[in-house]
């Protein structure tokens, strides 16, 4: 037994679905489901039953449920204690991130956060996706990490923005407005390198979306992307939130949006108090 599957348990309870609990611990639903399961299997009781589409509580699961919420209570009231934090002089925070979401840390972040905790020295280590910012966080490299969600059930997960992905072109390229998913299939992309991990985003995203582009540019060249589209070369995909100079270029949504839920993660274990300021300022800083 462990303090996730606890978690999930409660959260199973209070949203009367696995799904809906999954979803509200930005963590994905078969890892929940098997974290329950193996609850179950090591206790040797039905914690819930089938109701119509969700699942409802068992006697013993309601016991169980009680003094689950007791014990987390009891865990969050010892983390609580560690408010001794001599305005973090001398800490170090270690901040994972995947190599496309690190100008967030280094351009947004981790500047504003300096400026209220200025003897805080942070660390960034760059991963390549998000199998070894995970790594990072389980192996005790890494504090907190800034990645996409969800993330595996045994990384707790803070949601911190919701990214928009957009179609920038040049004017010449006739399309809707906004764009079809369709429309990607068969159009020219101005695309990072194969094995990149930002390559291996946008594969799995038109993947999903059932799109074969045709590969016009394939570059690590961050800088030369927007020249290659307004040469005409071909078109681009990135995120509305991170394009500097659009001048003489189109940018357009697509319908339905294509959206990407990025977040903090960390382990299911307390943080260092440094490493909770950062996570309470990032949340207030979504918040604004």
């Amino acid at each position: 037994m462990n303090l996730r599957q606890l978690r999930y348990v409660v959260a199973t309870a209070d949203h009367g679905t696995m799904t809906s609990a999954a979803q509200a611990l930005y963590v994905a639903q078969p890892a929940l489901s098997r974290a329950v399961r193996e609850l179950e299997r090591e206790l040797g009781v039905e914690l819930f039953a089938r109701s119509g589409r969700g699942v409802v509580l068992t006697a013993v699961g309601e016991q169980v449920v009680r003094q689950a919420r007791v014990a987390l209570d009891a865990i969050d009231a010892i983390e609580g204690l560690s408010v001794s934090r001599a305005n973090g002089r001398g800490s170090e925070l270690r901040i994972a991130s995947t190599s496309s979401l690190e100008p967030e840390l280094t351009g947004r972040l981790i500047p504003r956060f300096a400026r209220d905790q200025p003897a805080v020295r942070v660390r960034v280590i760059r991963c390549e996706g998000r199998e070894q910012v995970a790594a990072a966080i389980r192996t005790g490299r890494a504090d907190l990490a800034l990645t996409d969600l969800p993330v595996p059930g045994d990384l707790a997960a803070h949601p911190f923005e919701q990214r928009e992905v957009v179609l920038i072109s040049p004017p010449a390229l006739k399309v809707r407005d906004p764009v079809p998913l369709s429309a990607l299939d068969g159009m020219r992309l101005v695309l990072p390198s194969r094995g990149s991990s930002r390559r291996a985003e946008l594969d799995a995203m038109l993947e999903r979306i059932g799109a074969t582009p045709v590969v016009a540019v394939e570059s690590d060249e961050r800088g030369s992307w927007l020249g290659w589209v307004r040469s005409g070369m071909g078109s681009l995909l990135w995120y509305r939130n991170q394009i500097d100079d659009t001048e003489g270029l189109v940018v357009r949504s697509f319908m339905p949006p294509l959206t990407k839920l990025i977040g903090l993660v960390h382990a299911h274990r307390q943080l260092p108090p440094v490493a909770r300021d950062f996570l309470a300022f990032a949340k207030e800083a979504s918040r604004g």
